[in-house]
C-alpha cells in the first residue's frame, strides 16, 4: 500500500463494503480509508489525487446500492470521533458529517429543541442526509440549515450558508466533495410535545414502510405532484421479484433484497420497474437511492 504508506491504520485494501450498507449487497472497494481527523482527510485527498485514484465519500450506508463487481478507487468514510460530534446551543446545533441522524433527532426532542423532529425514522448520517436533503412528508432537513462546512477535492476547508446555499426536493447545490458538519436553526420547545410528534410520525412509518426487512428506504423520487410508490403499484407491479430482489408489498417504492439476493437482481428490478412505469404512465422515475 505504497500510496497510503504511512496511512496504514486507516486505510484498508480489497476491503468488503456489504458490510457497510443496508442492503449488505456489493463487492469490495479497492481502498477504504477512515480518516482520524480532518488533517487526514486532506493527505488521504492529496495522495488520491497525485495518484488518479478516484474518490467515493459513504455515510451510513443506508441509500446505497454497491455493484457486485465492487468500488474502483477509495471509498472514505468519516466515521471518527471529531467527525461524529454534535456541539449544542439554545438556538441550534453543529452536527458533523459523521453524526447519526435519528441520534441527533432524539437528542435534540431531550433537550426541547425542535425543528428536525419532522425526520424521524429516516436513518444514515448528518453528511449524507445534507447532501440528498433527507426528508419525507413531514419536512426536510435543508429547512433547518443554514451554514455548512466544506472540503473539495483539492484538500480547501470553507463555507456555504443561505441564501448561497440551496435546498430542493432531494437535492442541494452543493458540489464539494465533502460535507464536514452542518448548522442547524432550531427553536425551542416542549419536549413532551415533540416527542408525541415523533411518536405519530414513527406509527406511520411502521404502518407504512417495511422496516424490519432488508432495503434501502425508496428506491425513486417521487415525480412532481405525485407518489412514486402510488404510479407503481398502480402499474400493478407490488410483489414483482427478479432472483433474490422483490417489489415491497407494504410500500411499492421499496425494494426488499431475500436471501440469495445479488446488486444485480437490484439493478434489473429497478430496470423493470422504471420500464413498466413508463409504459403505462408516460413518466420516467429519477432514482433517490445512489448506485456505485
Amino acid at each position: 500500500m505504497t500510496i497510503f504508506s504511512g496511512l496504514e491504520e486507516i486505510a484498508e485494501t480489497d476491503y468488503p463494503l456489504a458490510k457497510r450498507t443496508w442492503y449488505g449487497l456489493g463487492g469490495p472497494a479497492d481502498y477504504f480509508i477512515r480518516p482520524k481527523n480532518t488533517e487526514q482527510l486532506k493527505e488521504v485527498v492529496q495522495r488520491c489525487n497525485e495518484n488518479g485514484i478516484r474518490i467515493h465519500v459513504m455515510g451510513f450506508g443506508s441509500n446505497l446500492l454497491v455493484s457486485d463487481a465492487g468500488v474502483r478507487g477509495a471509498v472514505i468514510k468519516l466515521e471518527a470521533e471529531q467527525f461524529a460530534r454534535v456541539e449544542f446551543s439554545d438556538r441550534g446545533a453543529t452536527a458533523w458529517a459523521g453524526a447519526e441522524l435519528s441520534k441527533l433527532v432524539l437528542t435534540c426532542v431531550e433537550k426541547g429543541l425542535s425543528g428536525i423532529e419532522t425526520l424521524t425514522g429516516i436513518p444514515g448520517s448528518v453528511g449524507g442526509a445534507v447532501k440528498m436533503n433527507a426528508g419525507g412528508n413531514f419536512g426536510d432537513l435543508g429547512a433547518a440549515v443554514e451554514t455548512v462546512a466544506l472540503m473539495d477535492n483539492t484538500g480547501n476547508i470553507f463555507e456555504k450558508s443561505k441564501p448561497e446555499l440551496e435546498f430542493d426536493y432531494r437535492r442541494t447545490n452543493i458540489t464539494a466533495k465533502f460535507i464536514l458538519n452542518a448548522r442547524l436553526k432550531l427553536g425551542a420547545g416542549d419536549p413532551e410535545q415533540i416527542m408525541r410528534t415523533v411518536k405519530e410520525i414513527w406509527i406511520y412509518k411502521k404502518n407504512s414502510q417495511p422496516l424490519n426487512t432488508k432495503n434501502s428506504g425508496c428506491i425513486f423520487k417521487n415525480p412532481r405532484g405525485i407518489s412514486a410508490g402510488a404510479l407503481i403499484d398502480r402499474a400493478d407491479l407490488k410483489g414483482l421479484q427478479i432472483g433474490g430482489a422483490i417489489v415491497s408489498e407494504k410500500h411499492a417504492n421499496f425494494i426488499i433484497a431475500e436471501k440469495g439476493c445479488t446488486s444485480d437482481d437490484v439493478m434489473k428490478l429497478i430496470e423493470a420497474i422504471k420500464k413498466g412505469v413508463k409504459e403505462q404512465f408516460d413518466v420516467d422515475l429519477e432514482l433517490e437511492i445512489e448506485i456505485w
